[in-house]
């Protein structure tokens, strides 16, 4: 019962770090009304994005904008961090892809829950600085997998080729869904490619210069207008071009949101998308014939552990990226509680998995944003945008849609970027992110992933092992000490974090004991903490010195290693084990000790 009160008063404490912040620094009108205009231009952006990454997904666009209410409400208020745009990524569609293909839309829910459920598990276990920890070549390697693996993806859209798949359909709950999902049932990516080589005849031009024009203006257009959201501009100039030439040019016919996609809202048939806000749903009843049992949830594991490992590497480099911008400064933990939080919510409305959106929460701060407020309210706004434009949204092409995913893909490689790393990078990390890199392209996130979590894992420890190390003094006392070492007296320093890398190499170094050996100082004052593996060893070299009668003495150990010891039963000894301040005062006992051990050696 401790313990869950504990844990109560630590989910207290880490919800709502970013809000209390600035709140706690006062909040007045000229600060509502800059968060009200930076919502305002967030929201433009988020509209398209959201109906874009969902149908990138395979699922309708709805869906997409019913995450991006629900987790933008809920992560601004409750999350770490003060600017943060949270809703579906590109990387969440590449994870996401084979799962709807395999389970559907209940598929796809199911795996946020368990994301869900991982991530928050993992900010009360502060995790958080961990998470940050992850190497540079892991992100980049993946960054570049999903702009590939999410560009080929969209290419059927891009193609007009997007109609050739079976539909994903909800057989309960408010709304009765219906939605071509992608090209073909192939699992992996470059599979998908080759189904759209073989369907290469079917491809419509009208689709495909539709999505070049929205490529180009996107590309194009900013460097002409600066303060303008360029993609909600292209969006509606393309939606109303198509629409006039529709009307003006005989049989002249394009995939659209309301031609591809239905809804069935009170008994009635509605092109696009509904014009309803987010209404309470079973996740695992969104698909007919969705079982969810043993062997479903085993299957979905996998992705939601992706989809949480990666989710909390996207939010935190976000946070990271905003606080350089801003100049403030996020809790890594609360950020991944509320992540969680949201990752839990979404799929009760139909919303997929949520992360950090890098992108949006940069505008966001552009924007002139001074608080949470302006998340939550861009949440607000587009909710009031689903309900009120949905009888417009049926206009816009699929073809847009695409090249806006492809666009995005393009602005995430960050090509130059990785080519120059290949280059000039030391060559394990080389390695390691052309791993990542093939393991996404070639097969998926959710594998990917795992073994980029080990990799990134034997990376640090490969590091540590280097950094920790434990060197013998030589018996002239260096300049930093005061008092020489008498005979008998080794002086042992170690430096560095002893984590489980490091544990056998520095180790070592204290196991040979000479005949004179009476007494072992160790300068412990540069080791900021350890592991178990690293005081497991420990304990057996000191078990060994003991039966050796050889005295040990730690000088300058940090609080921190101290409570390790405490607990672990590593105290003080008379004979055997005994702390100093610092490495003066040790060897002043190491010199009173070595006086004793003369006369009772005399004395025998």
């Amino acid at each position: 019962m401790r313990y869950v009160d504990q844990l109560a008063d630590r989910s207290k404490a880490l919800l709502s770090h970013g809000l209390r912040a600035r709140m706690g620094e006062g909040y007045t009108r000229q600060d509502l009304r800059a968060d009200l205009l930076a919502a305002l231009v967030v929201g433009v952006v988020t509209l398209p994005l959201s109906m874009a990454l969902a149908i990138a997904c395979g699922l309708p666009p709805q869906h997409g904008l019913y995450t991006a209410i629900v987790a933008g409400v809920i992560c601004s208020l409750l999350g770490g961090t003060r600017f943060q745009i949270t809703g579906v990524t590109a990387a969440v569609c590449v994870i996401l892809l084979p799962v709807v293909k395999a389970h559907g839309l209940a598929g796809a829910l199911v795996a946020g829950l368990l994301a869900g459920t991982i991530l928050v598990l993992m900010g009360l276990a502060r995790l958080g600085r961990l998470v940050q920890l992850v190497p540079h070549p892991v992100i980049t390697g993946f960054s570049m997998g999903i702009a590939v693996a999410i560009s080929i993806n969209s290419l059927g859209n891009l193609l007009g080729l997007h109609a050739c798949t079976p539909e994903l359909t909800a057989s309960s709950g408010p709304l009765a869904l219906a939605a071509t999902a992608c090209l073909a049932k192939s699992t992996s990516t470059l599979d998908y490619l080759g189904s759209i080589w073989d369907a290469r005849g079917a491809i419509e031009v009208s689709d495909l210069t539709v999505a070049v024009v929205t490529l180009g203006l996107i590309i194009g257009l900013p460097n002409v207008l600066r303060r303008v959201p360029i993609v909600a501009v292209v969006m509606v100039v393309v939606s109303i071009g198509v629409a006039v030439v529709a009307k003006v040019v005989p049989n002249f016919t394009i995939a659209t949101v309301g031609s591809e996609f239905t809804a069935t809202v009170g008994g009635e048939l509605v092109r696009g998308i509904p014009p309803l806000p987010p209404l309470p749903m079973v996740p695992w009843h969104a698909t007919a014939g969705f079982a969810l049992d043993y062997a479903t949830i085993r299957d979905l594991l996998p992705p939601a552990f992706a989809i949480a490992m990666f989710g909390a590497i996207e939010s935190l480099r976000a946070a990271v990226v905003a606080d350089g911008m801003s100049g403030t400064r996020h809790d890594p933990d609360a950020e991944l509680v509320a992540l969680g939080i949201a990752n839990l919510a979404c799929p009760l409305f139909g919303g997929v998995a949520a992360t950090g959106a890098l992108a949006r929460t940069a505008t966001n701060i552009r924007a002139g944003a001074r608080s949470p407020i302006a998340g939550a309210a861009q949440a607000v706004f587009v909710l009031a945008c689903t309900i009120g434009l949905a009888p417009l949204v049926r206009y816009i092409p699929i073809g847009a849609l695409a090249a806006l995913v492809l666009a995005i893909a393009i602005e995430m490689a960050e090509a130059r970027h990785f080519l120059r790393l290949v280059r000039v990078a030391p060559r394990h990390d080389v390695v390691v992110m052309l791993v990542c890199f093939g393991l996404v392209v070639g097969f998926d996130m959710a594998i990917a992933v795992t073994v980029g979590v080990v990799l990134a894992a034997l990376v640090l420890m490969r590091r540590m092992a280097v950094l920790a190390r434990i060197e013998l003094e030589p018996p002239a006392a260096p300049a930093r000490v005061a008092i020489q070492a008498p005979r008998g007296v080794r002086l042992y320093d170690i430096s560095g974090p002893l984590f489980f890398g490091a544990a056998r190499t520095a180790m070592e170094a204290l196991h040979t004991v000479g005949d004179p050996d009476h007494t072992y100082v160790i300068n412990m004052k540069h080791v900021p903490t350890m592991d178990a593996t690293s005081l497991v060893a420990l304990e057996s070299v000191l078990d060994r010195l003991h039966r050796s009668s050889i005295k040990v003495i730690f000088a300058g150990v940090v609080p921190e290693v101290a409570d390790i010891f405490e607990r672990s039963g590593i105290k003080r000894m008379p004979g055997r084990i005994a702390y100093a301040p610092d490495i003066d005062t040790a060897l002043s006992m190491a010199i009173v000790h070595a006086s004793r051990t003369s006369r009772f050696t005399k004395a025998a």
